[in-house]
């Protein structure tokens, strides 16, 4: 049975709904009010943003790591522009393909604004996020060459997730899976964590805010 498009969009609103719920519901309590970097806490939107606030506004922890073509990315590189950071891993049955797709509408309907803005997505799946496996998952998503993807071993990663306060967590019983904490984090063109995003976020929230993170 063919579906329509108007069958498919309810679907796939309801999947990221139960794929948000579900990273909840593995990572426990902490995951309803998840742990910040540097310990900042979550405000309503302000100050002209459709994100949440991050309160007080600390420069972003440090990111410093391969991509999965072996090229070197840094945080620090992206001076001037606004990131968008976020951690996934390619097996993931439900949260993390939303975050990506949901990023790729963000690249569609930003237009010229894309020049303010870049995504960067950190592995949380040192064991199955090879080369190969990555290619295919920003490929089918759409997101070859609009986002970087870093990948390394648990000791390259591990420190990345302390610092950015990101549980990463392997079900014992299927390997494949791991519960994590599924946020996109805005950093300003400055450095600064300012805005935070849940999984199933709107995409138009994300345009509306990239010129004035990029600015900020």
């Amino acid at each position: 049975m063919r579906l329509s498009r108007a069958t498919v969009l309810p679907l796939v609103l309801v999947l990221v709904v139960i794929g948000a719920a579900t990273a909840v519901l593995a990572l426990g309590n902490s995951s309803s009010s998840p742990k910040l970097p540097g310990n900042a806490k979550k405000a309503s939107p302000a100050n002209g943003f459709a994100g949440s606030t991050l309160m007080p506004i600390k420069q972003a922890p440090p990111i410093s790591l391969d991509n999965y073509l072996g090229k070197h990315v840094t945080l620090a590189q992206y001076r001037g522009k606004a990131v968008f950071v976020t951690f996934l891993y390619v097996h993931c049955p439900d949260v993390c393909p939303a975050i990506a797709s949901a990023l790729r509408v963000v690249r569609k309907d930003l237009g010229p604004e894309n020049s303010k803005v870049r995504m960067i997505a950190v592995s949380v799946d040192p064991h199955g996020d090879k080369p190969s496996s990555v290619a295919r998952f920003l490929a089918q998503r759409g997101m070859t060459g609009k986002m970087q993807y870093l990948v390394g071993s648990a000791g390259q990663l591990a420190p990345v997730w302390k610092e950015w306060n990101v549980g990463s967590q392997q079900d014992s019983s299927n390997p494949e899976l791991v519960a994590h904490t599924a946020l996109v984090y805005g950093v300003s063109g400055s450095g600064k964590l300012m805005t935070i995003y849940p999984a199933n976020f709107k995409p138009r929230d994300i345009v509306h805010d990239v010129p004035k993170l990029a600015a900020s």
